[in-house]
């Protein structure tokens, strides 16, 4: 079975809110491995949305949708988009 990957970009506007909702997600991440948090990355073509970009390795893309979609993960993506201007993508690997 593929993996499942979420992409987060984030350009941050409020860090303080940010603390608060890395709290709260990290509680809902036990079937998630966290591939990289990066900022400012080097962009090779065409312009980056944000600062900030996540990566997360999830057993199936199944399993990646339930994630974002629990009850505990929204809760905590309330805070995250309140903080920073996101975007997110779920995909595929191989």
């Amino acid at each position: 079975m593929a993996k499942g990957y979420v992409i987060i970009t984030e350009e941050v506007k409020d860090p303080a809110g940010m603390a608060e909702y890395g709290k709260l997600a990290s509680k809902t991440m036990a079937g998630a491995t966290l591939l990289s948090i990066g900022h400012n990355p080097e962009v090779l073509e065409g312009e980056w949305p944000a600062t900030q970009t996540v990566v997360l390795e999830f057993e199936s893309v199944d399993a990646a949708k339930e994630w974002y979609y629990s009850d505990a993960y929204q809760e905590a993506v309330k805070l995250r988009q309140a903080a920073a201007d996101c975007n997110g993508v779920i995909i595929s690997g191989f």
